[in-house]
């Protein structure tokens, strides 16, 4: 179970990484939210839900 914990903490911090790198060049970052949705989060903060057609792909 321990390494289960790990993984989660490793995938947190993956993810927030990503972000630090999207505001520090002024890009994006793409992610499923806890619904399953498909977001764009842009590094000013404004997210976006993709459309439903988009998200059959990923």
């Amino acid at each position: 179970m321990e390494g289960n914990e790990d993984l989660k903490k490793l995938i947190k911090l993956t993810g927030e990484r990503a972000k630090l790198d999207a505001r520090a060049n002024g890009t994006y970052v793409v992610y499923r939210d806890i619904t399953g949705k498909l977001v764009k989060e842009y590094s000013d903060g404004i997210k976006e839900v993709l459309p439903e057609k988009n998200q059959e792909y990923v």
